[in-house]
């Protein structure tokens, strides 16, 4: 027979060792924390009593013993969303985490025709553990000196009616091994689509000149509006010249204002959570190559709610 102090130390190492089985699931989502603690349970019933495992960690035994029923006899419901945590898992995993709960259900909507309430998806993606990254806010600093500066026409109308009506422009950097390369875009507001893109060692005029010209190969420019800041490659002479050679119309924002242009901000912003921070690149060849993919799948792909859950791609087509 055990005496008082052999029977209290036993207890003490059981609920060590729960603890240190608990402690290791720290990290763990407060929504995942029972189904944590209750599988650990599961696994030391075999060695201690269940009331006085659901005693150490806090939890009623009915509540145990019903979360076991539901695992050996799980319900219809409870079936069909075991598989529908295993289709989201699937597409959370191939689009490397950047979809959030409205694309992952219009995902399931338009890849396999399941329709599904956002709450719902929201409820199975945090019970999974899963929610999309979070971008980085990028800080503002200064611009140069000007030297020709246009009236600001677009006035954050970020909305157009129809394609080649009003484009947006801007340039933005990635920094990769200690290096830097430059991005300059041109975006049309009306399906957010990449119109053209150039990648370059220096933030120059030719880089802008280059994109602009780009985007002219591409589509009838003819009244369309080109909206940028107040960066020096903007507001230089040669640039405006061309612009108004090409019949296009010159918007820019107040110096200072970035906000004035946040439709491509917004762009920059994805373009780097969804393709720069998930890898690691050490040559300039591996960032143009994923840069031209990420352009291409945001252009053809990637859905967007405001689009009616289409590419820009479709989107532009379905309005033609």
């Amino acid at each position: 027979m055990s005496s008082p102090g052999g029977e209290n130390t036993t207890s003490r190492d059981r609920g060590r060792l729960l603890k240190k089985a608990l402690r290791s699931q720290k990290g763990e989502k407060k929504t995942r924390k029972k189904t944590v603690e209750f599988k650990i349970i599961t696994e030391l019933a075999k060695r201690f009593p269940v009331s006085l495992l659901c005693k150490i960690a806090q939890v009623s035994r009915s509540g145990y013993y019903k979360w076991l029923h539901d695992q050996e006899y799980p319900s219809q419901r409870q079936k069909e969303e075991q598989k529908l945590k295993m289709i989201i898992t699937a597409a959370y995993q191939r689009f490397k985490g950047i979809y959030g709960y409205p694309r992952i259900q219009a995902w399931l909507r338009k890849t396999h025709g399941i329709q599904i309430n956002h709450k719902r998806v929201y409820r199975l993606m945090k019970e999974l553990g899963i929610q999309a990254r979070i971008r980085k806010k990028r800080k503002f600093f200064g611009r140069r000196e000007q030297v020709v500066v246009s009236e600001n026409k677009l006035n954050r109308d970020f909305t157009a009616s129809r394609p080649l009506e009003k484009w947006a422009t801007d340039i933005t950097f990635v920094i990769f091994n200690g290096r830097r390369l430059y991005l300059s875009v041109i975006y049309d507001l009306f399906n957010n689509e990449v119109v053209a893109y150039r990648i370059s060692k220096r933030n120059d005029l030719k880089l802008v000149m280059d994109t602009v010209k780009a985007a002219i190969k591409k589509r009838d420019v003819n009244g369309v509006l080109l909206h940028s800041d107040q960066g020096y490659q903007y507001t230089s002479k040669k640039y405006n010249e061309f612009l108004q050679a090409s019949n296009i119309t010159v918007s820019m924002s107040r110096k200072g204002k970035c906000l004035v242009n946040a439709c491509i901000e917004s762009f920059f912003s994805h373009f780097k959570t969804e393709c720069l921070y998930l890898s690691v690149f050490t040559k300039e060849d591996e960032v143009r190559k994923a840069i031209q993919r990420y352009i291409h799948f945001y252009n053809y792909e990637r859905i967007q709610v405001r689009l009616n859950n289409l590419s820009p791609v479709l989107y532009r087509a379905q309005a033609a």
